[in-house]
């Protein structure tokens, strides 16, 4: 808030004690007589009070900088700063969204017109609440107004030029909690939340992958455009999604199956051909192993030739030529060279040991696939592995006695054959361990092999012991029927001419039935039981479909037996082909009522 040009003296003294020098409202200078040394730096030059942004509070001051506060003349009151070497005014800590100050020892006589011209100098004053007990809060638009209130914290208020303790008090500003403040923060803060909840949804909807299309629905048209996709190769994928949707979504019917079934078979068809994709991607595999195998010996021999030459160069028929630096270099280039080559060694060989565990893998077959009843060839497996197991042995002492050659050699080797001695030594361990390995899966084996013959020869004996109780028993069964027999024959003797006439009338019927397609009661009761299904089912029944029927009844009977005896009663039962295409299917109908028409 600026003053009125009627007390230029006053003016002056404000401007003076802002370091600013003393200029009028048209920019003339007040006191003609001002030294500019006095109040400001040398060649800066004077500030005009009409410039934009100037106000009577001094911006804020940097914290590791002392601040020093000057007068502050005011229309009807002036505001001395506290002694500069007692320590800042206490505050309390701010409540977010602080736009609200607690201002403490006002004067008496103080009104909220002398509060408004004193405090509108920080910025816009919303709100004061004036008590009766010298003190009051105002409300600011901003936030960062209440720090310029804070500023005046400390000062001592007097208004005109009275001395008198009613118009005298000294001003303690802090920070206010105020619900309408707390609300605005609140809101702010919500209406932050919410831009960044959108900005976030923006980003992930422009991250985010494109839905898939939507999958059409099922009809006679689309059904016929997919049957066409399926047998593509480059539309499989689609076609066959949309064939997963549609059986998920119960398309399937009595009308539809046809179709859905030759879309399978379709499907089905394309078996074959990613198997023999897979069967040319393994191939390309295996030929791209071999040739990084193939590089990698080549990158190896060259390592070794390299090797080879720095090794030349370090015997003393061409070192003492060399100078001190260059054979420091050239065995920091022998160690590096020694280095890479033993790092690609070790993965050449990591690379043959794994051909070598897959083919081992390939020739050792799964134990419940080798399983065999007959004896023989378990005996003759044992003898195999027998001689394996010897021939393991006799390669592994050859191996041992290797190695211990090598260790004897090993101290009369020279420098140049130490590293080859090392590599074979290794080679030669790994090759034991292997070996080794390899023995104990033999005595394995054969441990088992053993316990499978043992095995066989107790169910060989349960077998015969088996079958002898057998023998026992139809023999048995032999001498019971010829005592009944016997028993029988004494019976009918006496009843022979009693039903000598009857017999004779009997035979055509006996003849009869010897003839008859039914052949024993169980085969009765077959036709009674499948007459009687058949008849619940008019529209007939596969084969299949009856013996799943019978078997509930009775497990022993199989398809065979049944169709036989469905076959033989041809004016009973009458087999029909139904469906078309694909869906063809044999159905078994009863026709009983028709063939005794018929008969």
């Amino acid at each position: 808030m600026g003053l009125p040009m009627s007390d230029p003296t006053a003016w002056a003294t404000a401007m003076n004690n802002l370091g600013m020098a003393p200029m009028g409202m048209t920019g003339q200078p007040l006191l003609p007589d001002f030294d500019p040394a006095l109040g400001m730096m040398t060649g800066i030059p004077p500030i005009n009070p009409m410039m934009p942004g100037l106000g009577i509070v001094p911006p804020p001051i940097p914290p590791d900088m002392p601040a020093v506060k000057e007068i502050i003349h005011c229309k009807s009151c002036t505001l001395f700063p506290p002694n500069p070497h007692l320590p800042p005014p206490a505050t309390r800590e701010r409540p977010p969204g602080c736009k609200t100050v607690f201002v403490g020892g006002l004067p008496e006589n103080g009104t909220e017109q002398i509060i408004m011209e004193v405090f509108e100098q920080c910025g816009e004053v919303i709100a004061i609440r004036k008590s009766k007990k010298n003190f009051c809060h105002i409300r600011f638009a901003e936030e960062f107004m209440v720090d310029k209130a804070l500023y005046l914290s400390g000062y001592r208020i007097r208004l005109g030029s009275s001395t008198d303790k009613k118009d005298t008090g000294r001003l303690h500003v802090d920070f206010a909690q105020a619900r309408d403040d707390l609300y605005e923060w609140e809101c702010k803060q919500r209406m932050l939340a919410r831009e960044e909840r959108h900005r976030r949804r923006l980003e992930e909807e422009r991250f985010r992958p494109p839905s898939p299309p939507p999958v059409v629905h099922y009809s006679d048209h689309e059904c016929s455009v997919i049957a066409e996709k399926l047998k593509d190769d480059t539309k499989f994928l689609e076609a066959i999604q949309t064939l997963l949707t549609w059986i998920e979504r119960g398309e399937v019917n009595r009308r539809t199956a046809n179709n859905f079934y030759s879309m399978i078979q379709s499907a089905n068809s394309h078996v074959r051909r990613l198997v023999n994709e897979k069967a040319a991607h393994e191939k390309e595999m295996e030929e791209a192993k071999e040739k990084f195998k193939l590089a990698l010996s080549g990158i190896l021999v060259q390592f070794e030739q390299i090797v080879a030459v720095y090794h030349s160069a370090s015997k003393q028929k061409a070192w003492d030529h060399f100078t001190k630096a260059q054979r420091k270099n050239i065995s920091v280039w022998c160690k590096q060279a020694e280095e890479i080559r033993n790092i690609h060694n070790d993965e050449l060989m990591g690379i043959r040991r794994e051909e070598e565990m897959e083919m081992s893998d390939e020739e050792i077959e799964d134990p419940s696939e080798m399983k065999e009843t007959e004896e023989s060839a378990l005996v003759s497996q044992v003898e195999a592995l027998k001689e394996e197991n010897d021939s393991l042995r006799w390669q592994l002492d050859a191996y041992r006695n290797e190695v211990e050659l090598l260790k004897q050699e090993q101290g009369k080797a020279s420098r140049d054959e130490d590293t080859t001695k090392e590599q074979q030594m290794r080679l030669l361990q790994q090759a034991l361990q292997g070996m080794q390995k390899h023995l104990l899966k033999v005595q394995d084996e054969y441990k088992k092999r053993e316990a499978e013959l043992e095995k066989v020869r107790e169910d060989k004996l349960k077998a015969e012991a088996l079958l002898e109780n057998l023998k026992e028993q139809s023999i048995a069964d032999e001498e019971d029927k010829e005592r009944e027999a016997v028993d029988c024959q004494g019976s009918e003797s006496g009843t022979s001419r009693v039903c000598a006439c009857s017999q004779e009338k009997e035979c055509p019927v006996e003849k009869a039935s010897s003839n008859s397609p039914v052949k024993s009661e169980r085969e009765v009761l077959l036709v009674g039981i499948i007459s009687t299904f058949l008849h619940v089912h008019p529209f007939g029944a596969s084969i299949e479909y009856i013996c799943s029927y019978l078997q509930r009844l009775d497990s022993k009977i199989c398809t065979a037996e049944v169709e036989v005896l469905m076959t033989r009663l041809q004016n009973t039962f009458r087999q029909e082909l139904s469906g078309v295409g694909a869906s063809l299917e044999k159905r078994w109908k009863f026709c009983g009522f028709d063939g005794l028409k018929m008969t």
